[in-house]
């Protein structure tokens, strides 16, 4: 499956993207808010990959995740969609972008891409975010992209062995399409 915006190009993870995704978190700055860590070998980005490949012939369907890339085809970064239970029609979004690519609009993009691809195409009523409340830059490319603060979570993610707190962030589907910015 692949998505597109006007210069990004969204495609469903494959095995041969394993090198890149364990670069992108090995980096110390993809990790400062990253409660997974840095992966100990690349053979734990493998395993990474493999589980998420798994999920691509679920039904119902579970897990998207996607490579992102400019018309250059390089490698920007990663973006998903964690679906909740059928009945509640919700889902969470999460990205994760190089540090050679912050700072061009890409995240505002690719969010508002998936935030389209989950109210549209998958008729979802509530997608969800969150991010440290450090992390500025996250909670801004959401906001931009119309959700709304819904709360913060007192020491709800585990980072580098110290608790840290979360801001919850949703968007309703009636939100989004009464917006006019979709």
């Amino acid at each position: 499956m692949e998505l597109t915006t006007d210069r990004l190009l969204l495609r469903e993870i494959a095995l041969n993207d394993v090198s890149a995704i364990h670069n992108l978190h090995s980096l110390s700055e993809t990790d400062q808010y990253n409660t997974m860590g840095i992966p100990e070998s690349i053979e734990v980005t493998q395993q990474l990959v493999a589980d998420w490949l798994l999920t691509i012939d679920q039904l119902p369907r579970t897990k998207y995740v996607f490579r992102i890339e400019n018309h250059k085809k390089e490698f920007i970064g990663i973006i998903g969609m964690n679906i909740g239970r059928p009945k509640y029609k919700n889902a969470e979004v999460w990205f994760k972008l190089h540090p050679l690519f912050w700072n061009n609009g890409y995240a505002t993009e690719v969010v508002k891409c998936m935030l389209q691809f989950g109210f549209a195409q998958l008729t979802l009523h509530r997608i969800e975010a969150g991010c440290a409340v450090e992390n500025l830059a996250s909670a801004k490319v959401l906001e931009k992209c119309g959700f709304i603060k819904e709360g913060r979570c007192r020491k709800k993610l585990p980072i580098r062995g110290e608790w840290k707190d979360n801001f919850e962030f949703a968007l309703l589907d009636e939100d989004y399409f009464n917006s006019g910015t979709n």
